[in-house]
């Protein structure tokens, strides 16, 4: 069995994502495809892997989990998803590491589906709005004791990538920037569900309605009824184009607000991720997924 695991990250697509995969839930399920509700499996899944404190499983566990998640009914692939799965906000850098848990987290996963193909997907931000978001949400009082020490100058998505291919040396390893995916949703929904392009899904614009004002909304989806647009790469323009001058302000400009940063600190730090980025395309074993 294929076992889809989107982990994050903290702070991306606050279940967005999901919320559109589910929407297609009979539609994947017609293509071997499962989608349980997140109330099946977050809580069952953590607090397994918490209570083995990385010994082996009982044989019969991965049986048991599955019949729980699928209600036992069966299928080729389980799409899951959670945000938190490497940790809730406020550990994000414990012990003065970026996503320290992500050994144990990912190793139980793997003890609890030796048997199965294990992908795992992973939106990533820049840092520059990354760690002020998580900060934020982490009712954690100052930066400093967030921090733990950690240089967020340091930070590379990259690295932790690296780790996962370590921990997870047979798995695929899907990865996209969160500042890309009003232009990519609807690709994110297919390659999570593991359906051709061609299969119509539903939820495509999902993300865009949110962040685009009603009017420029309703302008867009009447150019592209008037002007379907031939590729993927003319729908994304379209995309960009309309984002471009009906966007709403809030919805996509980040405020960035901690103490001791300045916009130098923020140009470096996305400068970084910049650079970042381009090496994580060139990872072995990586498919990043680029408008």
């Amino acid at each position: 069995m294929q076992i889809v695991y989107h982990i994050g990250a903290n702070c991306t697509d606050q279940d967005r994502l999901l919320k559109s995969v589910l929407k297609n839930a009979e539609t994947l399920a017609n293509q071997g495809a499962k989608v349980p509700g997140p109330g099946k499996y977050r809580r069952l899944i953590r607090e397994t892997i918490q209570a083995l404190d990385g010994k082996p499983p009982a044989e019969d566990t991965r049986e048991i989990l599955l019949d729980a998640i699928l209600d036992d009914e069966q299928c080729n692939r389980l799409v899951m998803s959670h945000a938190q799965f490497m940790c809730v906000h406020r550990r994000v850098f414990e012990e003065g590491i970026f996503y320290t848990l992500a050994e144990d987290k990912l190793t139980g996963l793997a003890n609890l589906f030796p048997e199965d193909d294990i992908e795992i997907f992973l939106g990533i931000r820049n840092p520059a709005t990354f760690i002020p978001a998580v900060f934020n949400d982490s009712n954690v009082d100052d930066l400093e004791s967030f921090l733990n020490g950690f240089d967020p100058m340091q930070l590379r998505w990259s690295d932790l990538i690296a780790r996962i291919r370590k921990i997870l040396p047979n798995a695929s390893v899907t990865v996209w920037c969160n500042e890309d995916t009003p232009m990519i949703w609807a690709q994110l929904i297919r390659e999570l569900g593991g359906i051709d392009p061609l299969v119509k899904i539903t939820g495509g614009f999902d993300l865009l309605s949110a962040i685009m004002s009603p009017d420029g909304m309703k302008k867009f989806v009447t150019y592209l009824r008037a002007n379907p647009p031939q590729t993927e790469s003319q729908k994304r323009r379209i995309i960009a184009a309309f984002l471009e001058k009906y966007a709403l302000e809030d919805e996509v400009e980040d405020e960035i607000d901690l103490p001791g940063w300045t916009e130098d600190t923020v140009a470096t730090l996305t400068a970084s991720y910049d650079d970042d980025v381009y090496r994580i395309e060139r990872m072995d074993g990586v498919t990043f997924i680029a408008p």
